[in-house]
């Protein structure tokens, strides 16, 4: 049944879409500001190198560590503990003295923001189980806002007040979040105790956390994402310097045309989750993210004086991304599984994520151009079509793994 969103679930709604405002913001904010912190605090090309990839393995890890304490201590009361990260991490950034303790900071910004990344679809799946398309849709639309601006307003707060302020000040946008997750880990808590004083004995759910190995539901999604991150993260990292090697672009027209590349993702965070829940074979959204990232990075390839028509192409590639946030709410029966699948699906997603620079890095370095890069990502698009064949028919990895153990 599907109920007014605003109805009961006010402090939800805006615990998630608050969460959904901080999940990248201290991933941007130093890169537009890097010749200001370096002033300061120097910071090799090797240690830069290290900054940069650590988000990716942030979230890898988060994906193992979160499903584990949202089962201990309850999915609010990780999401407050997330919360804390996020806003202790850009404060400790902001006073380091050292590379070291700036590196401490970025690791538990990152480290906060990896859980929420896992912990988000299960939220979603707990209080908006008639609208998990809607509110995935709103959070990963925030989500991709939360890319862009860092990067355009840093650079005015550290001229007005130092970098230490413009990293550092993110904190606040993160305490926003902080009071909703906490009224609703209290309202957990007295919930909970509420039922056990009425002796209400929780309904037994499917276990389903160690077995998604077995799903091909589980796979399906975490391949997808997985090759999508690696694809999208090696872009981010090089398509700059592509495009001025390809196609003798400007420094300016490069960056210019790697901020399209990120915007292109806007609406199709907003239209995607819709279409997933509609759309009975969700393997044919799978089919349309291929051909859209093969036709883009082979027409950088081979016409790279065309950018922008690839560019655009190998973005809308990036449907495969809200599309699989979205399934993890859809193809789950219960929030516990949702946490699981969430941890199993960005674990393998990122961790990909994190190769993705570095394997186009090495191809780069070893045939002394952008051929082989690209024609890698071209090759490896086509591996999600597997992902098309599992995901062409409805159902949840509750019911495929009774079915495996039945039969």
């Amino acid at each position: 049944m599907v109920r007014p969103l605003w109805a009961g679930r006010v402090i939800a709604v805006l615990a998630v879409l608050l969460l959904a405002v901080n999940l990248r913001t201290a991933v941007t904010a130093m890169s537009a500001i890097v010749t200001d912190v370096t002033a300061d605090i120097p910071l090799d090309p090797v240690l830069l190198g290290v900054l940069g990839g650590l988000p990716p393995v942030a979230f890898a890890v988060s994906g193992i560590v979160a499903p584990r304490v949202s089962r201990a201590v309850g999915l609010e009361v990780a999401m407050v503990v997330a919360v804390l990260a996020m806003i202790v991490g850009p404060l400790v950034r902001a006073i380091a003295p050292s590379a070291p303790v700036l590196a401490i900071g970025a690791l538990l910004a990152f480290a906060g923001m990896g859980f929420a990344n896992i912990l988000l679809p299960p939220a979603i799946k707990t209080y908006f189980p008639d609208r998990i398309a809607g509110m995935t849709a709103a959070y990963a639309t925030i989500l991709s806002v939360s890319i862009s601006v860092p990067p355009l307003v840093a650079p005015s707060i550290a001229d007005a007040a130092g970098w230490r302020v413009a990293l550092g000040s993110w904190s606040l946008l993160a305490l926003a979040a902080l009071l909703p997750w906490i009224v609703l880990a209290l309202r957990a808590r007295r919930r909970s105790r509420a039922d056990r004083a009425a002796g209400v004995v929780p309904e037994a759910r499917p276990k389903v956390a160690g077995r998604l190995i077995h799903s091909r539901r589980a796979l399906a999604i975490a391949i997808a994402f997985g090759v999508t991150g690696m694809g999208t993260y090696g872009l981010f990292a090089w398509l700059p310097e592509i495009l001025r090697s390809e196609a003798g672009f400007s420094a300016g027209t490069a960056g210019a045309l790697l901020s399209l590349y990120g915007i292109v993702g806007l609406p199709l965070a907003l239209v995607v989750p819709g279409l997933t829940s509609r759309i009975r074979n969700t393997g044919m959204l799978v089919v349309a993210g291929v051909v859209f990232f093969v036709l883009g990075y082979g027409g950088l390839l081979l016409a790279p004086s065309w950018a922008v028509l690839w560019i655009v192409l190998a973005s809308l590639g990036s449907l495969i991304f809200p599309m699989s946030l979205a399934l993890i709410g859809l193809r789950t029966r219960t929030a516990d599984s949702a946490v699981a699948l969430s941890g199993f699906v960005q674990t393998i997603g990122y961790a990909a994520s994190a190769i993705g620079p570095i394997v186009l890095a090495i191809l780069h370095e070893v045939s002394g151009g952008w051929t082989v890069p690209l024609l890698f990502l071209a090759v490896t698009a086509f591996i999600p079509l597997v992902s098309a064949v599992w995901l062409a028919a409805p159902g949840t990895i509750e019911d495929e793994l009774e079915a495996r153990r039945e039969s």
